[in-house]
């Protein structure tokens, strides 16, 4: 470290560091992909994101057919829908574990971080509309001597 022997000295010291601020880059692949994991509940989603039509599939399906509840389907888009990407990208998506809704949510959050591998300047969206946060919400595991988590046997006097 340097010597420091007056204030003005102090004020270079301080400044230097405190340019290093992140810089996001475009990550893709040789095919022109960007690859991200999403995860919700105990589901885990592996999302491809490349310049297309707009066809979105999951495990083999379109995304329709996959997720048939509109809410499920509206979860899924809302990152694109946000970023005024509609259209724009086509998006497969493999998911695993868990049940539809934490499928769709961790799709979602795939999706979320692949898109902002792929353009970085949409990162102050994404971020502002929650998308790039991991929901670390998970079922809490069963005890012993309980019904449930923390659910107690019917009690009786008898």
């Amino acid at each position: 470290m340097a010597d420091l022997s007056s204030l003005k000295d102090l004020g270079t010291a301080a400044a230097a560091p405190a340019s290093s601020a992140p810089v996001h880059v475009k990550k893709v692949d040789a095919q022109g992909r960007s690859y991200a994991t999403g995860k919700r509940k105990d589901a885990v989603a592996r999302v491809w994101l490349k310049p297309g039509s707009g066809k979105i599939t999951v495990n083999g399906k379109s995304f329709e057919a996959y997720f048939a509840r509109p809410v499920l389907q509206m979860i899924l888009q809302q990152p694109i829908v946000a970023a005024a990407r509609e259209g724009q990208f086509d998006i497969v998506a493999t998911v695993a574990g868990g049940g539809l809704s934490g499928q769709a949510g961790a799709v979602r959050h795939g999706l979320s971080k692949a898109l902002t591998y792929f353009e970085p300047g949409l990162r102050p969206v994404l971020k502002k509309g929650g998308f790039l946060t991991r929901d670390s919400r998970v079922v809490e595991r069963k005890k012993y001597g309980k019904a449930k988590a923390r659910r107690s046997f019917q009690f009786s006097k008898r």
